[in-house]
């Protein structure tokens, strides 16, 4: 016999009040990454071997340029919360507070970084 109402159960809600927030966008991002990650792909070869100014005027095209923005944001949110899903799992006391603080700086610096490093290359830097 539950003790927890209907409504809790429609819900599905569980103690943290969170329910499957961090699974759902864990699943999005990786559907995202798979759409986004074969265009990349196909980006890298079509570019490969061509000389700099070429691969600058193709990172130039706006369109290329927001997918790839979007590549990286997506990859990195996901990056994130699989990482905060090892800290929790695995670690305890102090030092997951720690690294849980750690993770979220290192995901903003990385997504920071490569989207500067994009948008420069894109701008004709």
């Amino acid at each position: 016999m539950s003790m927890r109402t209907p409504l809790a159960k429609v819900r599905g809600l569980g103690s943290a009040k969170e329910g499957t927030s961090q699974f759902w966008h864990q699943r999005l991002t990786a559907v995202a990454l798979a759409i986004l990650l074969s265009g990349f792909i196909i980006l890298v070869i079509a570019i490969a071997g061509r000389p700099y100014e070429q691969v600058i005027a193709v990172l130039g095209n706006p369109f290329v340029s927001l997918l790839l923005v979007l590549m990286i944001g997506a990859g990195v949110w996901h990056m994130k919360i699989g990482m905060q899903e090892i800290i929790e799992d695995y670690l305890h006391g102090g030092i997951k507070l720690i690294a849980v603080i750690a993770n979220n700086f290192f995901s903003v610096a990385v997504g920071l970084a490569t989207a500067l490093a994009l948008l420069k290359l894109s701008f004709g830097g």
